[in-house]
């Protein structure tokens, strides 16, 4: 996935010193790179096609150089013609970037975080902007951290149990429609399209604002999917899980997730037994598993009368 530079400054709020003539330009990689060789003289593995960080170490070596030496390294930067430079807070920008960034239509930008807290944040923002996305029907909540993806079919009462878990302490993600990509492998994250952020739909009430109704830590931009939920109509002719020994999974993307099915009926308090499922969950992450714990309680006991 592409995007532009001024779609880079709209999200960050970034200053943009010079090249506001480039700020069409593409950002085509996830990556970044920091041209700290290239300074030196060595272009032969120059990724100009990714955002070009300067930090306190490239803009020192490069103040040792002599007039000639800058303007000759900065003209062979920019004439491959990468998307953008981006300085971090403790430098100086050298005016002949500021001029070259004029010249070629490439904007020279200048951040208010240092380097290693700059490169951080773009790593995370470009892998988030450019990984591949789906758009799933459902609704995204934190239960104690854990993020829960509830699914199911219209009607089923997803955005209620969201409400009561709202209500309860935890936070909405999003609701009716969960925008997910891969971050990396083992890591899927969601989060609501812009339009839908911090609201949810409630049958017979409309739409409500739970940031407006109770309080901003009500709401979460994004969150890991550490939980699938799927909610359907009691069917007496078929057999449910009552050990929770069977773990279901399901692929998104290339990420395995747990899956857990929830039959809903008159009387089940459906909100209770999704916020017990994640927390049942969070126990088998840090390594107790209740379903296989009782199982091996009864076999030893057995054992034992025999």
């Amino acid at each position: 996935m592409e995007f532009t530079v001024r779609e880079f400054i709209a999200d960050f709020g970034y200053e943009v010193v010079s090249g506001n003539a480039g700020l069409d330009n593409i950002i085509s990689k996830p990556q970044v790179s920091r041209p700290g060789v290239e300074l030196a003289g060595l272009f032969d593995f120059y990724e100009y096609d990714r955002i070009q960080v300067m930090g306190s170490k490239e803009v020192t070596f490069f103040g040792w150089l002599n007039y000639n030496d800058q303007e000759i390294r900065v003209n062979m930067l920019f004439e491959k013609r990468p998307p953008m430079f981006v300085f971090s807070k403790n430098t100086d920008i050298p005016d002949v970037f500021i001029r070259k960034g004029n010249d070629y239509a490439i904007p020279v930008i200048k951040a208010p975080k240092k380097t290693s807290a700059l490169m951080s944040s773009l790593y995370q923002y470009l892998n988030s902007k450019m990984a591949d996305r789906l758009s799933l029907h459902g609704t995204l909540v934190d239960i104690s951290g854990v993020g829960v993806l509830i699914r199911g079919k219209s009607g089923l009462g997803k955005s209620e149990i969201a409400l009561e878990l709202v209500r309860r302490g935890h936070q909405l993600v999003a609701d009716d429609r969960v925008d997910v990509y891969q971050r990396e492998l083992g890591i899927v994250v969601g989060e609501a399209p812009e339009i839908l952020r911090e609201y949810l739909e409630i049958r017979g009430i409309g739409i409500v604002n739970v940031v407006k109704l109770f309080g901003a830590k009500a709401y979460k931009e994004n969150k890991k999917i550490m939980l699938v939920v799927d909610l359907e109509l009691w069917d007496n002719n078929k057999d449910y899980d009552r050990l929770g020994l069977v773990d279901e999974k399901i692929m998104l993307f290339d990420t395995s997730v747990s899956l857990v099915r929830i039959p809903v009926s008159e009387g089940r308090n459906i909100a209770s037994l999704v916020e017990v499922a994640a927390m049942n969950q969070r126990l088998k992450f840090l390594g107790t598993n209740t379903a296989k714990d009782f199982v091996e309680t009864v076999d030893s006991r057995i054992k034992l009368k025999k």
